[in-house]
């Protein structure tokens, strides 16, 4: 086969977003075998190794950022090329966090902050700014679950007041300070978890299909207060992801759940950050307003 250069190339290497450019143009393959016109080889080996940099030099905030969506969504950005701050109140969880990313090279650092907190979140998003020069992305990932498992009239209006002000509270506050430092470059991306609960509400999570509506609501609103600039405000609204959440749920909470799902099981974290990690991406330019779904075929619309 002169003029030709043979490399032996393994199947799973194929599935690989990064190398689907072999299978176009200037490349082919027989078999296992990718071949190319000689002097025009490429180290697949190093081609693997390489990732799709979308967000390099850009600044993101994920709030509840230690674990479960949050850590995943991280993980994704800072892969990627951002340096990512986690705002959290789990200062232990943080820290191990940050060092865990480290250790993979990423650019990841951490505050304190309590997204219910009005003060707490102005000065964590304006201290971000200052410091980094500029805020391209935040998404909002903390949130608690609430009393689950409970009719209305079992509620207790204090965890029904807390389920709120974190997930509705700490989405709104952490918007409206966040796209105050986007105005200030015209570009930016806000996602809001929401979850397929503030479509169709879950009996017996009412605190939390509340919040989760309100989100939703948040998001349609904003979105057209900034369609007309460089910043887009989207909400993500997953069905049952499997994180600590659904771990410390009540257990007839998680089956109800999980039986609602077409597909049958809980969605993987990884799942979501790849979904997010493109919501907030340069290319999803065309999207405001609007609530992603990932819900394993339970939303209908």
């Amino acid at each position: 086969m002169e003029g030709i250069t043979l490399l032996m190339l393994a199947d799973d290497l194929w599935s690989d977003p990064i190398l689907q450019f072999c299978k176009i143009g200037t490349a082919s393959r027989c078999g296992d075998i990718l071949y190319r016109p000689s002097g025009a080889f490429v180290n697949i080996t190093s081609k693997k190794k390489e990732r799709i940099m979308r967000f390099e030099g850009q600044v993101a905030i994920v709030t509840g950022g230690v674990g479960g969506l949050g850590k995943g969504i991280v993980g994704r950005l800072a892969s990627e090329g951002a340096r990512v701050v986690i705002f959290d109140m789990d200062e232990g969880a943080m820290g191990q966090t940050v060092e865990e990313f480290a250790g993979e090279g990423y650019s990841i650092s951490s505050q304190e902050v309590d997204v219910t907190d009005e003060e707490s979140v102005r000065s964590g998003v304006e201290g971000v700014a200052k410091e980094m020069g500029r805020l391209d992305i935040m998404i909002n990932c903390a949130g608690i679950l609430g009393p689950n498992n409970h009719k209305i009239t079992e509620v207790d209006m204090a965890a029904y007041d807390a389920t709120l002000a974190v997930n509705l509270r700490g989405s709104y506050l952490m918007a409206k300070y966040s796209l105050v430092e986007m105005e200030k470059r015209d570009y930016g991306r806000v996602l809001l978890i929401a979850s397929i609960a503030g479509k169709e509400g879950n009996a017996k999570m009412s605190p939390y299909s509340i919040s989760k509506a309100g989100v939703i609501g948040l998001v349609k609103s904003v979105g057209k207060e900034y369609a007309e600039t460089g910043i887009t405000v989207n909400a993500l609204a997953p069905a049952a992801i499997y994180t600590s959440m659904i771990e410390n749920a009540d257990p007839a909470a998680a089956q109800y759940m999980i039986e609602r799902i077409p597909m049958k099981r809980f969605g993987k974290p990884e799942e979501l950050a790849a979904t997010a990690a493109w919501i907030v991406s340069p290319e999803a330019s065309f999207n405001t307003g609007f609530t992603f779904d990932m819900s394993g075929g339970r939303a209908t619309y």
